[in-house]
């Protein structure tokens, strides 16, 4: 079982392109194989050792919150802390929610990341025994995102840089961040610098000289478009 005891989900955006293509259901809670994204993560820490998990959803979205509580109460052994605040960026949510996260190592996602379990469970087993590392992440090769962000990788798995061009480079982040709590630190500056996007704070974490690993994953899948159901769907009837 992995060290890794503390998870942490960003659920507080809009899902403002899912509601113009059709969907009515928040994001959180939309279906894949009949099982809410939100409660599909939930399961899988949870079958992973979580112990603390916490999630912060947009108190706009009126069944969320709700359905996050109902969801906390099937696994009263999991310590559950849910935050009910609209933020202006994925970067301030988690801002918000390192207040709630424990003096230890933490694993962080957005709830519409879709990926193979094994490969989930496969990732903190390799973060558990990163002792020298300040964070691991998750990389995929399979590049379906609109703007992806590059990641420049060496042959030991260290992450050189974040860029937003191709380049040399053949994997791109895949929003899986595994991190001490030094990593905080960077956070919080990059937010008093008026920065907004995760991906300024990922190069903030290089820039501030922390040691950074990479794990790949054989796919990686975001949900922001009614299209990315049926894909997501497909791919986790072969996983």
């Amino acid at each position: 079982m992995s060290s890794i005891k503390q998870f942490a989900i960003i659920a507080a955006g809009e899902g403002s392109r899912l509601s113009q293509e059709g969907i009515t259901l928040p994001k959180p809670l939309v279906s894949l194989h009949g099982e809410p994204m939100i409660d599909r993560l939930v399961r899988i820490f949870i079958t992973n050792g979580a112990d603390h998990i916490v999630v912060i959803a947009n108190p706009q979205q009126q069944q969320t919150i709700p359905h996050l509580q109902l969801l906390a109460k099937r696994y009263p052994a999991c310590k559950f802390d849910i935050v009910a605040k609209t933020t202006p960026s994925s970067m301030h949510s988690f801002e918000v929610i390192a207040d709630n996260l424990d003096d230890a190592p933490f694993c962080l996602t957005t709830v519409d990341t879709i990926f193979a379990e094994a490969d989930f469970t496969a990732y903190l087993d390799y973060c558990s025994k990163q002792s020298g590392t300040d964070g691991v992440m998750a990389v995929t090769d399979y590049i379906d995102d609109e703007k992806p962000l590059y990641i420049d990788i060496d042959a030991q798995g260290n992450i050189l840089d974040f860029c937003d061009e191709q380049g040399r480079c053949t994997h791109i982040s895949g929003g899986i961040y595994t991190l001490k709590p030094q990593a905080l630190a960077t956070l919080r500056r990059c937010i008093n610098e008026g920065q907004h996007r995760m991906r300024n704070y990922q190069r903030g974490l290089i820039a501030d000289g922390l040691q950074l690993k990479a794990f790949k994953f054989s796919k990686i899948l975001d949900v922001d478009h009614a299209g990315d159901i049926a894909k997501a769907e497909e791919f986790l009837a072969t996983h």
